[in-house]
């Protein structure tokens, strides 16, 4: 039986648009005279609690094919507990999630990554005691990925190149920088349609966060989706066609990155000027 990828899925390893292209070049966006795709992800009056607590008010977003959306926000915003809630991870309390037109509001976690999301979660959790290998192969651990686990190891190490240089070194002896491109090379081996980043600068120098960034700008431009949530506001808003404000639990403010860039109130919401 032949593979099935998931809606929206990039043909890794085959013909399309070079790494290297601008952001937009090729799957529509920005710059381009190619309209960016219908939604992907559909975020709707979104809730969620920590028992009586509540996180998130109301949230509603949208992330289109090949778009690239960031969400920024001070701390304790509910940057996290959105692409949580969006990755299954932490269940919704009331309100909508659909990708690709499929409600995974109350799917666990290994069900919406079968819909092509696929998260590198804060703090980037990966395995220290395995090797960069066997991380990476953990990634691939869905059928149809485990099927090309191949060309997904070719793409990542393309990406990451030092990440093929340690492929057998165990994985705790890297760089924070390093388990960073790891971990984001962990959740392209699962070959998503819909990449969720949970504050990928976290702790990074700012080379090193260049370089991350230069990573998620090509993943971006070889058609996959980006839904990146930061505290580096200029970061983000750099690579992004769309940016939502999160402030205590609630969208303040969305639009076009560039305008968000400019903002008055995310100056002083997350910047205090």
């Amino acid at each position: 039986m032949s593979e099935q990828p998931a809606p929206g899925a990039p043909s890794y390893g085959r013909a399309g648009p070079s790494p290297a292209a601008p952001r937009g070049a090729g799957n529509g966006g920005p710059g381009t005279g190619t309209p960016i795709g219908g939604p992907l992800l559909e975020v709707v009056d979104l809730d969620v609690r920590y028992g009586e607590a509540r996180a998130l008010w109301d949230v509603s977003l949208t992330v289109r094919a090949g778009e690239t959306v960031c969400v920024v926000g001070p701390n304790g915003a509910g940057k996290s507990t959105l692409v949580n809630a969006v990755a299954g991870i932490h269940r919704a309390a009331g309100g909508r999630i659909r990708v690709a037109g499929v409600d995974t509001t109350a799917m666990p976690g290994h069900r919406v990554c079968a819909h092509g999301v696929a998260i590198v979660p804060e703090g980037r959790r990966i395995f220290p005691r395995m090797t960069v290998l066997d991380n990476l192969l953990v990634g691939a651990y869905r059928l149809p990925a485990r099927r090309r686990h191949r060309t997904g190891l070719d793409t990542v190490y393309r990406l990451f190149p030092r990440l093929a240089e340690r492929t057998g070194q165990l994985a705790g002896s890297l760089s924070g920088g390093e388990q960073q491109m790891l971990a984001i090379g962990r959740a392209l081996m699962a070959r998503p349609s819909l990449l969720l980043l949970d504050e990928p600068s976290l702790g990074l120098a700012p080379v090193l966060v260049d370089e991350v960034y230069d990573a998620i700008t090509r993943v971006a431009a070889d058609g996959v989706s980006v839904l990146v949530v930061e505290q580096d506001v200029e970061r983000a808003l750099a690579i992004a066609d769309r940016a939502f404000l999160l402030t205590e639990g609630r969208v303040t403010a969305s639009g076009p990155a560039a305008e968000l860039r400019d903002s008055a109130e995310v100056r002083r919401t997350i910047l205090g000027l």
